[in-house]
């Protein structure tokens, strides 16, 4: 990426920080996180407990796990024994945590956020086509199953070190970054647009949505108070949910104020065979 690109990029990301500290914003990312609440809490308070239990009955009729096991107690770590099954329990909610938290702000926040960038940056853009619901789930939708597929393909290569480090983010930023370019885009540019965005701006949007990922592992560090985390998971869980609303809203934001620009320069200049990336204008108000 050239310098101009990540200038676009930083001066983006700097207004979507502003913008959250806006009260709109802050109440509008309380919605998510109460439906998010009443879910998760009524699968904690119901389905926790049942749900250790079957993965310890898994674990248990596994011939590979009984050796883990064994190896935990010749090494005199037999207390983690315990521990194991609500770790695997873990491990496999919070991707689905993470895919449920976009969902919700692509869902809930991203058209109010869009409108709100629109109304205060662009008043007179038009609006040239309007998305339907359905086409809008089914896109989330398409791109949720094939970053589900990713992740479980990938599995296996998590248990070395470098690639559980880069290939989660990666696969959360290709997700992130086809979720939002269409629900930012989806009540004001055509498809035809949306696409010679896409196209044009693949490399800054890519870079952001992993971005996003890296920031969206912030709440795993809440899993680093050990057992006592997995004795609270499903108020940790919940904690979890609130950061993740709070990253994806700032997402929200930082591909709005990166391709509302982008949007009204190519329209401005109709005739141009590539589309115009919008300069950097001192003083333009956020």
């Amino acid at each position: 990426m050239n310098v101009p690109v990540v200038g676009r990029m930083l001066d983006a990301a700097w207004r979507a920080l502003a913008y959250c500290l806006m009260p709109q914003v802050i109440w509008l990312s309380l919605l998510p996180l109460l439906l998010a609440a009443v879910v998760l809490g009524g699968l904690a308070w119901w389905g926790w407990s049942d749900g250790v239990a079957w993965v310890r009955g898994l674990l248990d009729g596994w011939a590979v796990s009984q050796h883990a096991l064994a190896a935990l107690d010749g090494w005199g770590l037999s207390q983690l024994r315990m521990a194991v099954a609500p770790l695997v329990l873990v491990l496999v909610v919070i991707p689905l945590v993470v895919v449920m938290c976009l969902l919700l702000v692509a869902a809930f926040m991203t058209p109010a956020l869009v409108k709100l960038v629109v109304r205060r940056r662009f008043p007179g853009m038009v609006s040239r086509h309007q998305a339907s619901v359905w086409h809008s789930l089914w896109w989330s939708f398409r791109a949720t199953v094939l970053a589900l597929l990713m992740l479980a393909v990938s599995l296996p290569l998590w248990l070395l070190p470098p690639l559980a480090v880069v290939l989660p983010p990666l696969i959360w930023g290709w997700l992130t970054y086809r979720v939002l370019v269409f629900d930012t885009l989806a009540d004001f540019a055509t498809p035809a647009e949306r696409e010679t965005l896409m196209q044009a701006h693949r490399t800054p949007l890519l870079t952001m949505g992993v971005l996003v990922g890296y920031l969206g592992a912030a709440p795993a560090a809440l899993w680093a108070l050990g057992v006592l985390a997995l004795a609270l998971a499903p108020f940790i869980l919940l904690l979890s949910v609130w950061i993740y609303t709070l990253v994806f809203a700032f997402a929200a934001l930082w591909f709005a104020h990166y391709l509302l620009p982008a949007l009204h320069a190519m329209r401005a200049a109709p005739t141009s065979l590539e589309p115009v990336t919008p300069p950097l204008v001192a003083g333009e108000s956020s």
